[in-house]
């Protein structure tokens, strides 16, 4: 069976990295928990981007979920490497856009989703950073909504109907039950039962980071 693959891609310093790795820690799948300001990256493991603090080429790694694996890709966030994060783009099933809570949505934050867009790859987001000063989640989602587009919500404030909205078959069966099943949500958050070629939504979730 095709593995998945879940790209990770961010503006440079919204902490796509340290995200990357407390996955990859979370499920088991690294020992060590390392950080890119400590220079202990497991993912960030050229010299160069130790000494930098940001990622320049991008890696793969394998992500354990449940009983099944995945493919995770960390990409560089800075733009002068922009073009080695696009070539992965082709190679993604879907992906996780992260966003610093106190910057917000940046300019190249905004490149990366429409690239997302174009290709039609399934994208969730991740507001990161929201124990920093500047993190007003209101904010970030009343941005998000007029700086990338309608349809994201805040899953700690979850509304079955505004998931519904960005789904057709989500919408048949809200329509039909006035209410989502566990199957149905399951369907909808689960990235291993994403296809690629799916058409990408504006639907994203919104969860505190680290």
């Amino acid at each position: 069976m095709p593995r998945t693959v879940i790209g990770i891609l961010a503006h440079v310093d919204a902490g796509k990295t340290t995200l990357s790795e407390a996955l990859l820690y979370s499920a088991g799948d690294i020992r060590k928990l390392g950080r890119v300001d400590h220079g202990d990256a497991f993912l960030d493991n050229f010299t160069l981007e130790r000494e930098r603090g940001i990622t320049i080429f991008s890696k793969e790694a394998r992500l354990t979920l449940g009983k099944k694996t995945a493919t995770l890709l960390d990409t560089p966030g800075h733009v002068d490497f922009s073009a080695e994060a696009e070539r992965t783009l082709d190679v993604l099933d879907c992906a996780i856009l992260v966003v610093s809570a106190p910057e917000g949505v940046q300019s190249h934050t905004r490149t990366l989703w429409k690239l997302l867009r174009d290709r039609n790859i399934p994208t969730a987001l991740f507001i990161n950073k929201m124990d920093l000063p500047g993190a007003d989640r209101e904010g970030i989602l009343s941005e998000l909504t007029k700086a990338l587009g309608d349809g994201f919500f805040d899953p700690a404030r979850f509304d079955s109907e505004a998931l519904a909205l960005c789904d057709e078959e989500l919408l048949e069966e809200h329509l039909e039950r006035g209410e989502l099943s566990d199957k149905a949500l399951d369907r909808a958050f689960s990235p291993m039962l994403v296809r690629r070629g799916a058409e990408a939504s504006g639907c994203g979730k919104i969860p505190h980071g680290p």
